[in-house]
C-alpha cells in the first residue's frame, strides 16, 4: 500500500505521482502506452486499446480534496482520441479517478466549463475546465475510470 498522506507532497511531485498512477491504471486494463519524453503539446502520455488497437492522447490532471482544474485549448482539442485522466487525491485514500473524453467539453455544463476570455481586461488564455465540487460530484460519476475502461471493452 503506498504512501497516502497526499498533503505531504509538493504540487510537483503530486503531479508526477499521478502521470506514473495513471499510466499504471492504463497498462492494469490491458492497453499499452507509450510516453513522450516531453509534455510540450499538452499530452503526458499516448495510450493504444488492444481490443481495437485505438490510440488515445492522455492529459493528466490531479486536485487534491476540491477545486478547479483546467486545460487550455491550445493543448487539447476536442476528438474522440483525446481524453483527460483527471485523479482527485485525499489523505488517508488511493486516488479517486475519472476519465473525461474531450468531447464532453461540446455540451458544457457546471462540471465541464468552456472559458474563453473575450471581455475587455481578461488576460487568461481559453481554457476547457472542470469545477470538482460536492456539488457537481453526481455530474462527475459518469466518468469513472471503472464505467469509461468497461464501455471501452464492448468497443
Amino acid at each position: 500500500m503506498p504512501n497516502t498522506n497526499w498533503s505531504k507532497l509538493s504540487h510537483l511531485q503530486l503531479g508526477r505521482y499521478a502521470e506514473y498512477y495513471a499510466k499504471m491504471e492504463f497498462v492494469s486494463y490491458g492497453y499499452d502506452v507509450y510516453t513522450s519524453e516531453v509534455d510540450d503539446h499538452g499530452v503526458d502520455f499516448v495510450a493504444r486499446n488492444p481490443a481495437d488497437g485505438q490510440y488515445y492522447e492522455i492529459q493528466v490532471k490531479s486536485i487534491r480534496n476540491w477545486g478547479y482544474v483546467f486545460v487550455p485549448k491550445d493543448k487539447m482539442e476536442i476528438s474522440s482520441t483525446m481524453l483527460v485522466f483527471l485523479l482527485r487525491f485525499t489523505d488517508g485514500n488511493l486516488p479517486d479517478c475519472y476519465v473525461v473524453p474531450s468531447t464532453a467539453w461540446a455540451a458544457p455544463n457546471a462540471l465541464l466549463v468552456d472559458r474563453n476570455y473575450e471581455k475587455p481586461g481578461q488576460t487568461s488564455k481559453p481554457e476547457w475546465g472542470i469545477n470538482f465540487s460536492k456539488k457537481n460530484l453526481l455530474l462527475l460519476e459518469p466518468y469513472r475510470e471503472e464505467q469509461y475502461f468497461h464501455s471501452a471493452k464492448l468497443r
